[in-house]
């Protein structure tokens, strides 16, 4: 995979679209597809300088501007001098970075065992106390989530199936150029699926940001619970936290992305279907009817079969999310306890570093709005 696929939409995109536009995308977002690029050119980012000499990722990095961003703007080629210096450099500092980080993050969590072992059943105590009350604070989100799924399905099957029952009618009653008097139910099937599956969106992405605000307070009261039992390494037991609050931040976004790309998959199933009837009344007259009423009559059944493996698959999401920010929580409780061996997380804490760099240095060459 080329970092010309990777990087070029979502770079172009940050750079051309001002905030608050719908095609706006974030720092942030560029920052996860740079990460992705590097972590993806082999198994782990722990293994990428290994598999990829430092002038062949700047001669890609070049070949992406020279190509394909230098018409964007005036600055994009002062963008173009300093990210690829600043990306190949910080490129190939992860094989270092992540040996540092991870002698850091061992020396860290022994610190922060050290200090609370003689509290480890109280620590323990309040931890599962977190854990009850991160449970009953997400279950109405997840009851919340499949319910907005399961109305969705039904908006739509509502908005449709008349649609396929108005085309089965209008067949049975027509005599005369089917082709005139059906096409245009061709294009209201696709019109009516982009306009819902892009209201299922709207609906859907809000999710993301209500859970990550669940865990700022999640993230701020473990903070409040822990502190009196590790008064002297609040340093380490914040950056700890901090490295809880982008795993399960992250988290949210990953179910973000599942359930946009959950709507579009669902598009993407529907759209054929619309396609399907355009190409059959364009097939040859003398036998038009013959070829399009069974294709015609079972429409309905197609609709309400991808609508509700729609349904099936989008709704547990919210549930599958809140038993993953679950066990992150439960990691950390088992990471804090005696004896529970060498932790092995410090990609967590190298990726939020990279990105956090990246991140910073992009923002500060994002296009001034008007």
């Amino acid at each position: 995979l080329s970092i010309k696929a990777v990087l070029l939409p979502a770079l172009t995109r940050f750079l051309i679209f001002p905030a608050g536009t719908q095609a706006e995308i974030t720092a942030e977002q560029v920052a996860d597809v740079v990460w992705t690029y590097f972590t993806q050119l082999s198994d782990n980012a722990k293994d990428t300088v290994d598999h990829l000499q430092q002038s062949e990722f700047s001669k890609n990095l070049n070949t992406l501007f020279q190509d394909n961003l230098q018409a964007v703007s005036s600055y994009t080629n002062e963008l173009q001098k300093q990210l690829i210096p600043f990306a190949t450099d910080l490129h190939t500092r992860l094989t270092e970075d992540s040996e540092r980080l991870k002698q850091q993050i061992r020396q860290e969590v022994e610190q922060l065992r050290a200090q609370i072992s003689p509290y480890a059943d109280e620590v323990h105590q309040q931890i599962s106390k977190n854990i009850q009350e991160l449970q009953a604070k997400l279950s109405p989100y997840a009851k919340e989530l499949h319910d907005q799924v399961n109305q969705n399905a039904a908006e739509l099957r509502k908005q449709l199936e008349p649609l396929a029952q108005e085309l089965q009618a209008k067949l049975r009653e027509n005599a005369g150029n089917l082709q005139t008097s059906l096409t245009p139910y061709a294009d209201q099937l696709q019109q009516q699926v982009n306009h819902k599956v892009e209201d299922i969106k709207e609906k859907l992405s809000p999710y993301a940001d209500e859970l990550k605000t669940k865990v700022d307070q999640t993230v701020e009261e473990l903070q409040k619970s822990l502190s009196p039992y590790a008064q002297d390494v609040q340093e380490q037991l914040n950056h700890q936290l901090e490295g809880l609050s982008f795993q399960m931040k992250q988290n949210a976004e990953e179910l973000r992305t599942k359930l946009l790309e959950g709507a579009e998959d669902l598009r993407l199933k529907l759209s054929p279907l619309a396609q399907e009837l355009r190409e059959k009344l364009q097939e040859d007259t003398a036998g038009l009817r013959e070829s399009v009423t069974p294709y015609i009559e079972g429409l309905n059944e197609k609709i309400d079969q991808q609508i509700e493996e729609f349904r099936q698959t989008v709704g547990p999401y919210g549930e599958n999310f809140n038993n993953l920010l679950v066990q992150k929580v439960v990691e950390m409780r088992q990471k804090l306890e005696p004896y529970a061996g060498e932790v092995e997380d410090h990609m967590t804490f190298l990726e939020k570093d990279v990105k956090d760099k990246l991140t910073s240095f992009i923002n500060s060459f994002k296009q001034p709005e008007n």
